[in-house]
């Protein structure tokens, strides 16, 4: 398959070519993919399969840079959510709108000033209910199963008929091994077919695990299996609320992750969710400004434009309300992809309404995280199993 151009334009020779000839795991159904775009593509198709089959629910990603910004399975869809799509949007009102459509409404609701511009990931076909709605966002591509009659239709007239859609073959089988060449040498591993299930869910310290924390557990650590390391993600209710990714230190991480679960608490605040902007104001603008008021640093010039983007008082939220908020949010899982190496990694994640931890254990200071999970009444299941991806 001759690509669009590798991860630079500069780059202009690129090709994907499938491992074992004559069986491609995927089949692109209308423009060019980058390489980049294939990364996507294949990475969060094996999210949100591994999602769905695990928890027998429709399963959504929305993914930047190889990294998922969100992921999500079908579920209710408030009112913040589904807001900036409009009242006639799908999932406006929460009521009809499918499982497919509700589990990206969702999964982009995580970070949707990173969801901007994503290629996005479905377990299920694709249907009209989403394929109106992807019309209306900026999003780069899709990677699904299928698609019902009429939809690539209508994703095919996005981006000047740039818009990506790929097709995923379901009864692809990956090979056991899986190689990638770096600077003249080729390494090659075993492929990681580790099963994830509850009864990885080892309980050390706490109460015993709800069947929510359970799922919401198992959700993160499908999420980190394709998610650049180091990597620790915040799910509540079938969602993500934050992913911290790629850095080099854990409680890194943990912070990164929790101020953007923070800030898709803050945005259901009533000064936040309330404020009233001026007609005409893009959805990304109306986010990006909901998300610079919770962040609460704006710069002089930028309180100007927002006194003209806005038809009534923006104040940012002072800090007695911002704790006060932050403290009702609750029932919070965190899942990290290796072992918690000190307590401040759960120090940091009981700020953000985290009441069960999975990790894999394995620390020298394992007993201090442990103490330190007691200490809050969080429950702290070790799996054993480290997810690192590179």
């Amino acid at each position: 398959m001759r690509l669009r151009y590798g991860m630079n334009p500069q780059q202009a020779t690129a090709c994907a070519t499938p491992v074992v000839p004559g069986s491609c795991p995927v089949r692109v159904v209308h423009g060019q993919p980058s390489l980049i775009n294939m990364l996507d593509a294949l990475n969060a198709w094996q999210l949100v399969r591994e999602a769905d089959q695990l928890l027998g629910r429709p399963a959504a990603a929305s993914f930047k840079h190889t990294s998922p910004a969100g992921v999500a399975l079908a579920g209710p869809v408030d009112e913040v959510a589904a807001g900036p799509y409009g009242p006639g949007s799908p999932g406006a009102s929460g009521d009809g709108v499918s499982g497919v459509a509700s589990a990206y409404l969702r999964a982009r609701d995580a970070d949707p000033k990173s969801s901007y511009g994503d290629f996005a990931a479905v377990s299920r076909p694709v249907d009209a209910g989403l394929a109106g709605l992807l019309a209306g966002v900026v999003c780069d591509g899709i990677i699904a199963p299928g698609y019902d009659p009429g939809t690539v239709a209508t994703l095919s007239r996005k981006k000047n008929g740039r818009f990506l859609i790929v097709e995923a073959d379901t009864a692809f089988t990956p090979p056991p091994r899986e190689s990638r060449e770096v600077f003249g040498i080729r390494l090659t591993q075993d492929r990681d077919e580790t099963p994830l299930s509850a009864g990885l869910l080892r309980v050390v310290t706490g109460p015993p695990l709800t069947s929510a924390a359970v799922s919401d557990l198992l959700l993160g650590l499908a999420v980190l299996r394709y998610t650049q390391s180091n990597s620790v993600c915040y799910v509540r209710d079938g969602m993500t609320l934050g992913i911290g990714a790629g850095q080099q230190s854990r409680v890194d991480c943990t912070r990164l992750a929790g101020a953007k679960a923070d800030t898709w608490w803050l945005r259901r605040h009533p000064a936040i969710r309330d404020l009233p902007f001026a007609p005409g104001l893009t959805r990304q603008d109306v986010i990006n400004w909901q998300v610079r008021l919770i962040e609460a640093d704006l710069t002089a010039q930028e309180r100007s434009r927002l006194a003209s983007a806005a038809t009534g008082p923006a104040a940012e939220l002072d800090p007695g309300q911002r704790a006060a908020w932050r403290a009702r949010l609750t029932g919070v899982a965190f899942a990290s992809d290796g072992h918690l190496p000190f307590r401040d990694n759960v120090d940091h994640a009981r700020r953000h309404g985290v009441t069960s931890i999975a990790e894999p254990g394995g620390s020298i200071r394992g007993d201090e995280v442990a103490a330190a999970c007691a200490e809050y009444g969080i429950t702290l299941a070790r799996t054993g199993l480290r997810l690192f991806h590179h």
